[in-house]
């Protein structure tokens, strides 16, 4: 907190400062005994009326009233990492959207429209890095146009968390009665230390194509012809499995596609029956070793919030969270932006 010559909290931040990332200590109204005061630090996305909206890491909004604030400076941007590969938002948001390329694209500005048949939100929704090049409420109609022609409902992803990502943008999408659907996380990790994990190679089976034995053991069924085209899309795109004990169906499997430094991995599925085996650690260091073959050297993978389970392991094998990602969808109704 900031704190006066005379060692007074002071509140060094005003509605200038909208959308800088901000640390607050306010009052707690209606709080447990003995805590009078609560710290947030995130976005400040708007100051209207008296009262503060603060959007944190995990996407959260805070609102506080201007007349609980005790103390609030401005603190940098985007805090130093502690661990994991360096990378910006835009460099991660980028390479993770060339993993999921949809069939049909077009520009809006700087913006990405995405469309795939509904295959995945990934690759069917508005990727928004920049300006779309016209006031926002009238690219939002161009989104739900384009959406709508295709018989698709609009989305726009945005993320929060890192320096450059679209609090302000989020907040917008909110105020204008858009619907947060799917929060997950961007986690970035080393790749070498996956490669070291696992078992042995010949326990896998990597293959430029999926399969029908792959294909039987992931989650998503009745895999069309538009999904097999995403799932194969990307730079240098390579699928793992390990034989059950059924021949048509594998007891694990894995996607990993490899551009440049960056190695992304998805698709990491385990029979039931064989979970707490090391499969799923067997899988990603089978496909991490190709991608050292590639010349990749960092990592990186999409984990939804409540999947306890893999972001344990994935912490385990050095994985950390660098941003949080959003998908919104347009609100019912002719009339909404």
């Amino acid at each position: 907190m900031e704190i006066s010559a005379a060692g007074r909290l002071e509140v060094r931040i005003t509605t200038a400062d909208v959308g800088k990332r901000v640390s607050v200590r306010s009052l707690i109204e209606h709080g447990p005994p003995g805590e009078k005061f609560t710290d947030t630090v995130g976005v400040l996305t708007s100051w209207d009326h008296g009262v503060l909206r603060i959007t944190r890491k995990d996407g959260e909004s805070v609102r506080i009233a201007e007349s609980a604030l005790v103390a609030g400076k401005v603190v940098p941007s985007a805090p130093a990492r502690r661990r994991g590969p360096a990378a910006s938002y835009e460099e991660l948001a980028r390479v993770s959207a060339r993993a999921w390329r949809p069939v049909e694209s077009e520009r809006l500005g700087e913006w990405e429209l995405r469309a795939a048949k509904a295959f995945t939100r990934r690759a069917n929704s508005v990727l928004p890095l920049g300006d779309p090049g016209v006031p926002l409420d009238e690219a939002l109609t161009a989104v739900r146009g384009w959406y709508g022609a295709r018989g698709l409902p609009a989305y726009v992803q945005t993320a929060t968390g890192a320096q450059g990502t679209q609090e302000l943008l989020r907040a917008e999408l909110e105020a204008r009665g858009w619907v947060r659907e799917v929060t997950a996380e961007l986690w970035v990790g080393p790749l070498a230390p996956v490669a070291d994990q696992g078992g042995e190679p010949s326990d896998v089976v990597l293959s430029r194509e999926a399969d029908e034995a792959w294909l039987a053991r992931y989650r998503r069924k009745g895999v069309s012809e538009v999904a097999l085209r995403v799932l194969s899309g990307g730079p240098s795109v390579w699928f793992a499995t390990v034989p059950g004990d059924d021949a048509d169906v594998p007891a694990a499997i894995g996607r990993c596609v490899v551009d440049g430094r960056w190695a992304g991995f998805a698709a990491v599925e385990v029979d039931p029956a064989r979970r707490r085996q090391g499969l799923a650690t067997t899988v990603m260091a089978a496909l991490a070793r190709r991608a050292l073959d590639e010349g990749a050297s960092a990592a990186w993978l999409q984990v939804e919030e409540d999947n306890a389970g893999a972001r344990a392991l994935y912490a385990h094998m050095g994985f950390a969270a660098h941003h949080a990602y959003h998908h919104y969808r347009a609100p019912e109704g002719e009339g909404a932006p």
